[in-house]
């Protein structure tokens, strides 16, 4: 939680304002999605589902709460003179800490989702769960103490430290599910390699954009990046991820039904 420079355009302003809103709508529009879509699922796939929407409305909590800070930190006025609108900030800090509370939550979270969904054996799926689980808290853990720095030296450090737990994730889902997903129903091989591939790629945003800050790039354009890039990682990261986490789930479930093996 810091206080905001006085320099936002009002454009900066109202582009972090609708990416938050966007945010929203999205989270929350998925978690409506997918616990509305639990009687159309077998009872092997239900618990994936419901984290599935447990993660986007999460997210849509912490999401409200990011854009009601960022609104009440700032003072929206109309400037005669020139015409247009202006912002100025008002001394309220804005509370971005939400967003790492929500991380700290709801990355583990996808993760453990991915591996019930693909019903793999249960020694299996209680060591990969745990290992995934356990690996991405720690990634967001470390990197939170170098997003509150403005030494740049520290932030690297922590960055640093964050990315190997990260690499670990990313090189599990890449390569140590390979074999899992080989072994899944040939209808939906493909979703699970792209709800894998899906979270490489989208997780892949995120240094990056923690980064900003560590290459100089700082003040208003530096927060405005760093807002609208993260919010559109984790619409795709959570929403649209568990859009392919339902796909899986029916049809799975419409294989199984198919085959007589279990009566929704």
């Amino acid at each position: 939680m810091a206080p905001l420079n006085d320099d936002f355009t009002y454009g900066q302003f109202n582009l972090v304002y609708n990416a938050l809103s966007f945010g929203i709508a999205g989270m929350g529009c998925a978690t409506i999605f997918f616990w509305l879509q639990l009687p159309n699922v077998s009872k092997n796939y239900r618990t994936a589902l419901i984290i599935t929407g447990l993660v986007t409305a999460i997210a849509t909590y912490h999401y409200v709460r990011i854009f009601n800070s960022w609104a009440a930190a700032f003072d929206v006025t109309f400037d005669a003179t020139a015409g247009d609108y202006g912002v100025t900030t008002n001394g309220a800090p804005f509370n971005d800490a939400y967003r790492y509370v929500d991380w700290l939550l709801t990355v583990p979270l996808l993760l453990v989702e991915l591996i019930l969904v693909m019903k793999l054996p249960t020694e299996q799926t209680v060591s990969m769960s745990w290992k995934l689980g356990v690996a991405s808290a720690i990634m967001v853990a470390l990197g939170y103490p170098g997003e509150i720095q403005d030494d740049l030296v520290v932030r690297w450090v922590w960055w640093g430290l964050a990315m190997v737990p990260f690499s670990y994730v990313v090189f599990t889902l890449v390569v140590g599910l390979n074999d899992a997903t080989a072994k899944q129903p040939q209808s939906v091989r493909g979703l699970v390699g792209a709800a894998r591939y899906l979270t490489v790629i989208s997780w892949l945003t995120y240094p990056f954009v923690y980064i900003i800050k560590n290459i100089g790039l700082g003040g208003t354009a530096a927060t405005t990046y760093e807002q609208v890039g993260y919010s559109l990682a984790d619409v795709i990261a959570k929403a649209v991820f568990g859009v392919l986490i339902w796909s899986i789930a029916a049809g799975k479930s419409e294989d199984e039904e198919r085959s007589g093996l279990i009566p929704k």
